[in-house]
């Protein structure tokens, strides 16, 4: 069991739910802020971010990006490091994927391998090598063992720059109305991670849907990854009940943290594993 601090990055609001689902889910930039501050206080040191339009529907704007950077920036006094996402969510192609980080030239951001592999093998190696010219801190999600194959290839052939420590999300499990992740979800990732001899070198991180999100990071957490926790996969504690809001989510996670000995990572520390 690692005693290496601990990364808990928040992830709020997502691209599909809405206040109809929980009240506290924030939607604005100003709420986006409101939500950063509480779940700062409650031991998340980065927040993972998505927008949306007037309608609440996920957008990929730059503009109301840099909004809400800098909302919540102002709110926690630059402490909450924030992290875009290029989420095509049905709506989006792998080219407005790219246009979107290339105007906003966030500090870091998550995209989907698989999604922007869709522009094909010579643009997708542009853009990462551009971003890794750039210092933008990209997280690769990964949806199951095939992706981290093609992660793990592009990789080693150098496809994604000149990148020390790739960073990589696990996805346990994929959105669907009746999903509970398991912790064993995340042993194709782990095997795969010593197969492809990246063990060593990859910042891994765990997301998990329902009712099993607790259950599932706590293995992260053991095993030595950070967690992405919050109402994008699950609006539920451990025990079955409606989380309150955002923060009560984080609050839960980082007294898992506390019970197996991790610390969790300080501003300086997590701006490290992010990256940045």
């Amino acid at each position: 069991m690692t005693t290496d601090p601990l990364l808990i990055m928040v992830a709020p609001n997502g691209a599909r739910r809405t206040k109809a689902d929980h009240p506290a889910l924030p939607m604005t930039a100003a709420e986006l802020a409101d939500t950063a501050a509480a779940c700062l206080t409650a031991g998340a040191a980065a927040m993972h971010v998505h927008v949306r339009d007037e309608a609440g529907a996920h957008v990929l704007d730059a503009r109301r990006y840099a909004e809400a950077i800098a909302a919540i920036r102002d709110r926690t006094d630059g402490r909450m490091l924030v992290q875009v996402t290029t989420e095509a969510a049905g709506r989006y192609s792998p080219a407005e994927q790219i246009d979107l980080v290339r105007a906003l030239r966030p500090g870091a951001v998550s995209v989907a391998l698989r999604e922007l592999l869709g522009a094909g093998d010579a643009a997708a190696s542009a853009f990462f090598s551009w971003a890794a010219g750039e210092g933008i801190a990209v997280q690769h999600i990964l949806y199951d063992g095939a992706d981290l194959d093609r992660f793990a290839e592009r990789h080693h052939r150098g496809d994604f720059g000149d990148i020390a420590r790739p960073q990589l999300l696990f996805v346990l499990g994929r959105y669907a109305p009746d999903q509970e992740s398991r912790p064993q979800d995340l042993d194709v990732f782990l095997h795969g991670l010593e197969r492809h001899r990246l063990d060593a070198r990859a910042v891994w991180s765990v997301c998990a849907f329902g009712h099993g999100e607790t259950s599932a990071l706590a293995a992260a957490i053991a095993l030595g990854g950070h967690v992405r926790v919050g109402f994008e996969n699950s609006l539920w504690n451990a025990d079955g009940r409606m989380a309150h809001d955002n923060a009560e989510r984080v609050a839960a996670i980082a007294d898992l943290a506390g019970m197996t000995g991790r610390p969790l990572a300080s501003g300086h520390r997590a701006r490290a594993i992010l990256g940045i």
